[in-house]
């Protein structure tokens, strides 16, 4: 028997096993409880790197141990694989982006293998498969028809470089993150999901989700924006290309009495037909769209007005007109694109009104008075739950909170009839056309004579064509020369399919459902979905916490909605782990202009660069980053050390919620570890040492503590406290004079133990120790109740509240015996004297007092 750890050979070997014995194919089995575990897919750069490691490796801990205490689990992995980068790769190599995807795919699971995730492959799909995106038409085309997609006009970011509609995140300081273009504000005809149908379902239902982090539900209750606010119409003194009145909305009707302008959007109906009119209005409209339409975006931007030379009638101050604004700050897409202005409580009032020297109004101050805001200084803009003094009241006594204001203003706008309260949300529709070729296609068709139809649901899925070309921007869809011309299903005449491509959020918004039956006909199968959903486990990271888990739970109730899912999937992950970051040292060097250098950790040893020795500047550890080099690859840790010292390190420096520094000494000295355990292993297999009952006993009490203490750790995702206590149950067998068959024994089950997080060294230590089949199919010990019960117990004994010694006594032991042994362990600091006092708290203390 070697006495070699050799963790590449034997990790490959019991890989081969498990992939032999089909041990984690996942089998629906009705007469046994269910367990989905799952973490959030990846898209296929073609590298993994220690960030997926980590994430991977927490999943499969939950579900290796949900398979031990008899669950059937379903434990999937497949490709977020269509986007924007493959495109990219393609302008960039001349290649296709189906080619750079699949070969990417191919690389990355041949570097995620060797981990030894127990993932069900035979399940593995990718997006840019028309076998998935064909149902995703299908779904489509389902959700369309109940009236949950709609296309309409909407205003977007569009790079006139490139010659698309970019995301929120592709817009960079107001710029095309590509091209580097200003981005335009311009009004399009787009498909939409009509996801803020469901805002308030959608906000409502977080208060169920109590098996998710708050801060993910709060940034989500956040996105989503539920207020309440009014809705009234401020009259035109003149009405101006038939419009008589200006509609707003305000969630801030107390602070009426302090507003000095109205403000209305470029892309207003007022302002266009003002624009249409004159072409000075026209030019600063066109100027104001610049920039992006995004509220973070138009919040920094430089504020600009334009007056139109048009008053509005203050609804509550007889006689008080107030000049009416076109603004680049207000968006058409939230409220109804009109404003009124307080300057002295909103800061974007404040910076428009001291630009065009428009009036401050004060409405209230804090309990103690603050004059109006002055130069340089901000508006006063308390939290409607603080109380302030109304000194120009639209209701209600002088002395209220904001919140309770706006009750009043609304209950009196009501009354007089100038307004009503309404409830509206931050949530806009989803925008989901993207014009783009790497994407799933939108199933419809354009027909002069019968306008957009959907493509008859015998004819999915729409194929891209392969034969598309990079050589110049925008959509190569738009300029094929024969896929997009197809006869209308309904006429039989010309017509011209839809160019745009489906936002990517789309195809990782329903692919957990996809998992449960991937070679299904349908996008489900209803008994697969019935027994499998919901997500039991969701494991990914913080930057996912807005718009992917909403547009899942769109998608999913949309889903229920439309038949595919059954109705407790509505909401499909029922607990959610959002887990740190593997950080990394950067180390750089400076090039002849001082310019930084970034070098890769394993071009350097002690500080300095192997090739030349140079010195290097070390900087603290960040995310691992491609660009800043500071990135370990898996691949060479497998090699070197093995796959479980890499997934041991991950898990057992720090909890999983927090990030976790990776360095090659804690990686070292997770490797000395698992080889001192590997080799525990071997001499308890080879020994013959007689039983030692009370050595064998005092390690049999400590087993079952083990197991108790190891179990709650996984339960509770604390990976690294279950660490802990098996790095201390290795002292204690190491230091213990138990018998042979007390240590194979206790090492045995301590292979049970570590197999959710180092499964390779676990099955080569059941094999070593007499275990029967594999150690992945064996049932999860269970602690002994009664061996968690402590024999003895110890009690800290104090004299006048200090220290002076303890006792260890049988748990039973009376008070007057212990008050007996307490005196007499702390007889020195009593100089002999009697106590005047002894108080014994049972189980916790004895205190005595001299």
């Amino acid at each position: 028997m070697s006495a070699r750890y050799d963790a590449p050979a034997i990790e490959a070997r019991w890989q081969d096993a498990w992939d032999r014995a089909g041990l984690f194919r996942a089998v629906a089995d009705p007469a046994r409880p269910k367990c989905y575990v799952l973490e959030m897919f990846p898209y296929p750069s073609g590298r993994i790197h220690m960030g997926h490691v980590r994430n991977y490796t927490m999943g499969d801990v939950v579900a290796r141990h949900r398979r031990a205490t008899g669950h059937a689990v379903l434990h999937p992995m497949g490709w977020d694989a269509f986007g924007l980068p493959a495109e990219n790769a393609a302008m960039a190599s001349g290649g296709h982006p189906k080619d750079w995807t699949l070969a990417n795919i191919a690389a990355m699971r041949d570097q995620m293998k060797p981990l030894g995730f127990s993932i069900d492959w035979s399940r593995e799909f990718a997006t840019c498969d028309p076998a998935y995106y064909g149902h995703q038409q299908r779904l489509f085309l389902d959700m369309w028809e109940a009236g949950l997609v709609t296309r309409k006009a909407a205003v977007v970011n569009w790079d006139p470089v490139e010659n698309t509609v970019l995301a929120n995140e592709q817009v960079v300081d107001g710029r095309g993150w590509r091209s580097g273009a200003e981005v335009e504000r311009r009004e399009l005809t787009q498909w939409f999901f009509r996801i803020s149908d469901m805002a308030g379902e959608l906000l409502d239902a977080l208060d169920g989700l109590e098996a998710w982090p708050a801060k993910v539900r709060l940034m989500q209750a956040n996105w989503i924006g539920r207020s309440r606010g009014l809705e009234m119409a401020w009259p035109l003194v003149e009405p101006s290309h038939g419009h008589e009145t200006i509609p707003v909305y305000t969630t801030r009707p107390d602070t009426l009495l302090g507003a000095s302008f109205v403000g209305i959007s470029p892309d207003h109906p007022l302002a266009r037909a003002l624009a249409a009119a004159d072409a000075g209005v026209a030019a600063f409209c066109e100027e104001a769209r610049k920039g992006a339409a995004t509220e973070e975006a138009i919040e920094t931007a430089p504020k600009l007005g334009l007056d139109t030379g048009l008053r509005v009638r203050h609804p509550l101050e007889t006689g008080r007109t107030l000049p009416v604004w076109i603004a680049n700050f207000i968006l058409m897409d939230y409220g109804t694109g009109a404003i009124f202005g307080c300057p002295a409580h909103d800061a974007r009032d404040l910076e428009f009104a001291r630009k065009y020297g428009l009036p401050v109004i004060s409405t209230f101050e804090a309990e103690g008075g603050n004059p109006l805001p002055e130069e340089g200084a901000p508006a006063f803009v308390p939290p409607r739950t603080e109380r302030v003094r109304y000194t120009r009241s639209v209701a209600g006594p002088e002395h209220q909170t904001g919140a309770d204001a706006v009750e009043a203003a609304i209950a009196r706008a009501e009354v007089e009839g100038w307004g009503r309260g309404v409830t509206r949300y931050r949530l806009r529709d989803w925008l989901l056309s993207r014009q783009r070729y790497w994407g799933c296609p939108i199933p419809a068709i354009h027909c002069p004579a019968c306008g957009t139809v959907p493509v008859p649901r015998d004819q999915l899925p729409v194929l891209l064509p392969d034969d598309v070309t990079f050589d110049r921007p925008g959509n190569p869809l738009d300029r094929h020369p024969t896929w997009k011309h197809v006869a209308c299903p309904r006429c039989g005449g010309q017509a011209q399919r839809e160019t745009d491509t489906m936002d990517t959020f789309v195809d990782s918004s329903w692919y957990f459902a996809r998992f449960t039956a991937p070679h299904a006909s349908t996008p489900t199968d209803p008994a697969e979905a019935a027994y499998w959903m919901n997500v039991d486990q969701y494991i990914g990271g913080i930057e996912h916490a807005i718009l992917h888990l909403l547009y899942s739970r769109f998608f999913a109730r949309a889903m229920v909605r439309t038949g595919h899912l059954p109705p407790k999937a509505a909401e499909p992950f029922d607990a959610l782990f959002t887990q740190g970051m593997v950080t990394h040292e950067i180390y750089q060097t400076r090039d002849a202009q001082g310019r930084p250098v970034y070098h890769f950790p394993e071009e350097v040893e002690d500080g300095r660069l192997r090739s030349t020795g140079e010195a290097v500047e070390i900087i603290p550890s960040a995310k691992m980053s491609k660009s800043k080099k500071n990135v370990v690859d898996p691949e060479t840790i497998v090699r070197r050390w093995g796959a479980d010292t890499a997934r041991w390190f991950v898990l057992s420096d720090s909890p999983p919620e927090r990030d976790v520094e990776w360095t090659a000494a804690g990686a070292e000295a997770a490797w000395r570890h698992l080889a001192r355990v590997h080799r525990l292993a071997q001499e308890a297999a080879l020994s013959e040492a007689p039983a030692v009952p009370e050595a064998d006993a005092a390690l049999e009490r400590a087993l079952h503590r083990t197991i108790h203490e190891v179990t709650q750790g996984i339960e509770s995702f604390g990976f690294n406290a279950a660490i802990a206590r098996l790095y201390a149950f290795t002292n204690l067998v190491a230091r213990s004079e138990a018998g042979a068959e007390a240590k194979r024994r206790a090492l045995r089950i301590m292979a049970q133990l570590m197999a959710p997080m180092t499964p390779h060294l676990a099955e080569e230590m059941w094999s070593l120790l007499g275990g029967e089949g594999l150690c992945a199919a064996a049932p999860w010990p269970v602690a002994d109740p009664a061996q968690l019960i402590d024999d003895t117990i110890t009690l800290p004994v104090q004299v006048n509240g200090k220290r002076r010694g303890e006792i260890t006594v049988p748990r039973d032991t009376g008070p007057v015996e212990i008050e007996r042994l307490a005196v007499e362990a702390v007889a020195r600091s009593l100089d002999g004297a009697p106590p005047r006092k002894v108080i014994v708290v049972p189980g916790r203390i004895v205190n005595v007092v001299a």
